[in-house]
């Protein structure tokens, strides 16, 4: 194992724990960063990017309307608006929250709990989802799951609103143990079955972003679920599986798969973790405890980052804030991230995005020249300009400790032109992977 620099420790910090270090983020160690990013103090950037208030969806046309294209297009339009400006107030946020953990660990669950706007059709609902990841990101994750389970926006997602005693929709039940808590094999088709029947009665409630119990649709008969027996519901069922030996692991060795390897923890560091993690399901403690892990300061255990993280840390680096560009280039910006796959609020399905190399072909490459170029053309690079030695200066900014001969090389190609070199230092490796 080749360990980390004390100063590449730090970075990795930054790079996992948030989107990456801001000028002057490397100076301070390791346990400092640390405790400052799980930490509890007050976030001015965050507070300065208070969420928007996008209103309930435009209503679409009823069905003997259809015909109506014009009122269709209206409609569609109207809410492509709103889901825009929800991507771009949270990418907003990303870029200006001084304790990016936050913003970080609700992004990591936004792809936990993967919910997407394509099928709510209400960012409305979206963004009440979003604040209750954030109000949980680094709390107790039962909390999280008891709220998540009956969330508005999840229960459109996986059919939760139709689902009623006498006619269980089996489609959160299933999903929620193993994707969300369980994990593959650790549940049968009639635990699914009898857990559906726990979760039946709950609707969203579209006017006033909640969910609602609704006795008469709720089956409050005696359940079977994961060896136990009872009039389970929806906080009860939350509470059994939770307290499954295999929740802990499942849940902890996805955080450890999102932030630190997809290589899987030795059998007694997963111990370590999962103690940590402890009853009450501790986030914040149980990130404290991976960042101690040798294997968190080991130089193999690299991740390619997601093309929204990515885009965070350069948009902090370069002190570019999407909330102040104008609408054209707002609409570029969301254009090349939907040409690398990955936009705010539309994971391609229930099992989120995808992880590592998958976001290294050719076509996400151009995808990320293409946005480089867009973000470099807004930041402010004047350092860089003045700069001797304009690689060094760039990965200075960047936070990149060292560029590899092959980067130093193309580096020095486009030199002259300090927009190319960042745009080029932005997409090469030692950027694009996390090490």
């Amino acid at each position: 194992m080749v360990v980390l620099s004390e100063r590449a420790a730090v970075r990795r910090l930054h790079d996992r724990l948030g989107f990456g270090p801001r000028p002057g983020d490397l100076d301070r160690g390791f346990a400092e960063t640390r405790d400052r990013l799980l930490g509890t103090g007050a976030d001015a950037g965050a507070a300065a990017t208070p969420m928007p208030s996008p209103g309930a969806p435009p209503e679409r046309p009823k069905k003997q309307d259809k015909q109506d294209k014009a009122a269709k297009q209206q409609a569609n339009k109207a809410l492509q608006a709103q889901s825009t400006q929800s991507a771009i107030w949270w990418l907003d946020r990303m870029a200006a929250a001084d304790l990016p953990s936050v913003e970080r660990l609700t992004w990591f669950w936004h792809g936990h709990f993967a919910t997407s706007e394509q099928k709510v059709r209400s960012p409305e609902l979206m963004l009440a989802q979003n604040q209750t990841q954030r109000d949980h990101a680094l709390g107790s994750f039962t909390d999280l799951a008891r709220a998540m389970v009956v969330d508005p926006a999840l229960l459109l997602w996986l059919d939760g609103n139709s689902n009623k005693a006498g006619k269980p929709n089996e489609n959160l039940a299933r999903e929620f143990m193993e994707l969300f808590t369980l994990g593959v094999g650790h549940y049968s088709e009639d635990d699914v079955r009898e857990a559906a029947r726990a979760l039946t009665g709950w609707t969203a409630q579209r006017d006033t972003t909640t969910a609602k119990l609704v006795p008469k649709r709720h089956d409050d008969g005696e359940k079977h679920i994961l060896g136990a027996t009872g009039d389970f519901a929806a906080q009860s069922f939350v509470d059994l599986v939770l307290g499954r030996p295999d929740s802990a692991r499942f849940v902890v060795g996805r955080l450890w798969f999102r932030l630190v390897s997809a290589e899987p923890p030795a059998a007694e560091v997963l111990n370590r973790l999962v103690a940590a993690y402890g009853s009450r399901r501790d986030v914040r403690a149980v990130l404290r405890a991976i960042t101690a892990e040798a294997a968190f300061r080991d130089s193999a255990t690299s991740l390619v980052k997601q093309p929204v993280e990515w885009l965070a840390g350069l948009l902090r680096a370069f002190g570019v804030r999407p909330g102040s560009l104008d609408e054209k280039t707002r609409t570029q910006l969301l254009a090349g991230l939907r040409g690398l796959g990955q936009v705010p609020f539309l994971p391609p399905s229930v099992g989120g995005w995808a992880a590592g190399g998958a976001w290294l072909t050719t076509s996400a490459g151009v995808a990320r020249l293409h946005l480089a170029q867009l973000v470099a053309g807004r930041a402010d690079l004047g350092a860089v300009a003045k700069a001797s030695d304009k690689a060094s200066a760039i990965g200075e900014l960047l936070g990149v400790d060292a560029w590899s001969d092959r980067t130093k090389a193309a580096l020095a190609g486009v030199a002259g032109d300090v927009r190319q070199l960042s745009t080029v230092a932005a997409c090469a490796p030692e950027y694009v992977v996390s090490g």
